[in-house]
């Protein structure tokens, strides 16, 4: 009984062995690169072998891990919540960016550029506890649906990318988030969608303050920004926090160029990876003329240096986690 145990045993880790760790990814060049990558840094017979400790893999999110059309799905929380603040006191909106917040006028608001995007996120995102806000986000995700596919934002992930996540950990990688998008914002989601817990989640983020009110330590989300984890500011990021650089890197737009130029200027093997949106059909296609996730110089310099240009529509059998 114990041998047919055994043998039963085997047979069905054989089969796991056998599953294929990537399904949503089409049979093109693109999956059997990263298979082939993966596959070098971890036999250790390989003279590519790296050990798990410096297997670090990291991933812009807005646009590479899920969507980011028609606007980022930060500033669309950004605006609902600002609208819900102007609904209580309508003295709020007292700017061009805030009056263009509260009416919902996106184009608008991306006329008055960074400044204006920072005035909504200075008043919709402070004056509160993280935690406070951070309760103010999962209420938003478990409610809002995106515009055009009726799907939660939480379920608009990437399949594809989502078990390249998944393979790649338990292939020994450690993963992270390094991406524009508000950190205390990716934190609510990121274990959840991606499997990435909050202490990998790196992101822009905002003043804060620490106080003791009535006996209880409070850090409070304060209108300064304080670093923005965008382009240098990532490879930056990286290197303050995460300490190594990494083997692997994916992202979708010019904001990710230093990560990816970064991670693969390093020594040994090295992998950049980019998400082209090339499926109209599927989802939207954009890149040099976008002004969300737009991408010239990685689509042009990219293939230069090595890095992988995912085609969307040619390489993923599925899109959004959350559609079939």
């Amino acid at each position: 009984m114990r041998l047919f145990s055994l043998a039963f045993a085997a047979c069905l880790s054989a089969s796991v062995g056998l599953a294929d760790p990537l399904p949503s990814w089409n049979e093109t060049q693109a999956r059997d690169r990263i298979v082939a990558f993966v596959d070098s840094v971890t036999d250790p017979e390989a003279d590519t072998y790296v050990t798990p400790s410096d297997r670090i893999a990291v991933f812009d999110n807005d646009g590479t891990l899920w969507g980011e059309q028609p606007v980022y799905f930060q500033l669309i929380f950004a605006v609902e919540a600002f609208q819900e603040m102007v609904k209580a006191d309508p003295s709020l909106a007292n700017t061009d960016a805030l009056k263009a917040a509260a009416a919902g006028d996106y184009a608008a608001l991306a006329e008055g550029g960074k400044e204006g995007l920072v005035e909504v996120l200075a008043a919709s995102h402070t004056g509160m506890s993280v935690e406070a806000f951070q309760e103010s986000v999962a209420a938003w995700l478990a409610e809002a649906r995106h515009p055009d596919t009726g799907l939660g934002y939480d379920r608009m992930t990437y399949q594809p990318m989502v078990e390249l996540l998944r393979y790649l950990r338990d292939e020994g990688f450690k993963t992270y988030i390094v991406s524009g998008g508000g950190i205390h914002f990716m934190r609510v989601f990121a274990e959840e969608a991606y499997g990435i817990p909050p202490e990998q989640v790196i992101g822009t983020y905002l003043e804060s303050s620490y106080a003791v009110v009535d006996g209880v330590p409070v850090i409070t989300k304060e209108p300064a920004l304080a670093f923005v984890d965008d382009k240098e500011g990532k490879a930056i990021n990286i290197d303050r926090i995460i300490g190594k650089r990494p083997i692997f890197a994916g992202g979708n737009s010019d904001g990710d160029f230093a990560m990816l130029q970064w991670t693969t200027a390093g020594e040994g093997p090295r992998f950049g990876m980019i998400v082209h949106h090339t499926d109209a059909e599927r989802e939207v296609a954009y890149d040099c003329d976008s002004h969300i996730g737009r991408l010239c110089d990685g689509l042009e310099q990219g293939p230069e240096l090595g890095w992988l240009i995912v085609d969307m529509a040619e390489d993923w059998a599925r899109i959004f986690t959350g559609a079939r």
